[in-house]
This record gives structure tokens, C-alpha cells and sequence, in this order.
């Protein structure tokens, strides 16, 4: 059976998503039962925090636009430039966990959820990386064929 990277790459970014998602519904879970939630910097309105919406659609955008172009392109130029994005969220991942520590209440139900998400981005880096190494197969198929002694 032959090894499809496209297909478990694009199913680790839409767990990742999903993951962030839960992560951050969690957040906002206490808003449900009459509780509070933690704020990073207190706002008077949306222009506020404007940065970090723009930096929040930024950070789930780069990864639906990799589950697309991954799914439509096998061009070794992408596949280095994927490999390198999936190191970008994993360093992000972390610096999230080892903040999140110092973040008082700490929340670990949260920071269980983000080690687990710590893991599937491991996960996400090591498929990447074989899928960069991957030869071109199409092309290396063709050459054979051209180099054929039929």
C-alpha cells in the first residue's frame, strides 16, 4: 500500500483546526454557566483588539489555505514551504503551552488540550518532512520511461 502524505497531511491540519477551535470554545465556556473568562487586555470596543483579530484569522487562514493547496499540488518548491510553515505552528503551539503556565488561574484542562495539539503538530512535522524528501515520483516515473529499453 503506498504511503499517501497529501491525504494524513490534510487530515493532521483539519484535526489541528478542530483542535483550536475546541480550544478556543473552551475558553469561552464560562460564559455559558454565569462565570467570567480570562482576559488577555481589557477592551472598550472592536477596534481594541483589532490586531489580534486580524492575527487570530491570520492563524486559522494559513492552515485552510494549506489543507487546499496540499490537496491540488504536489510541487517539491510547496512542499518545502509547508514543511517550513508546520515547524512555524509547532514553535507557536509551544510558546502557547509555556505562556498559558504562567497564566493565573492555570487552566489545565486547557493546557491538556493544547499539549495534545502540541503532539498532533509533532505529528504534522514529521509527515511533512517525509512528504518534502518524497521524490517527485511523477517526474522520476517518466524518465524511466523515457530511458526504457522498450
Amino acid at each position: 500500500m503506498a504511503i499517501n502524505y497529501q491525504e494524513r497531511i490534510i487530515a493532521l491540519w483539519t484535526v489541528f483546526l478542530l483542535g483550536t477551535l475546541f480550544h478556543t470554545q473552551l475558553g469561552l465556556m464560562p460564559l455559558f454557566h454565569g462565570l467570567s473568562v480570562l482576559e488577555s487586555q481589557r477592551a472598550t470596543n472592536i477596534n481594541d483588539i483589532s490586531g489580534i483579530m486580524w492575527l487570530m484569522l491570520g492563524f486559522f487562514v494559513l492552515p485552510i489555505l494549506a489543507i487546499i493547496v496540499t490537496a491540488f499540488t504536489d510541487f517539491k518548491r510547496y512542499r518545502i514551504i509547508h514543511f517550513g510553515l508546520t515547524i512555524f505552528y509547532s514553535i507557536m503551539n509551544l510558546l502557547h503551552i509555556i505562556l498559558d503556565l504562567f497564566v493565573q488561574p492555570v487552566l489545565w484542562y486547557q493546557i491538556a488540550l493544547m499539549v495534545l495539539l502540541f503532539f498532533v503538530g509533532l505529528l504534522l512535522n514529521i509527515t511533512a518532512f517525509k512528504w518534502m524528501r518524497l521524490y517527485n515520483i511523477p517526474n522520476k516515473s517518466q524518465n524511466n520511461l523515457e530511458h526504457s529499453p522498450f
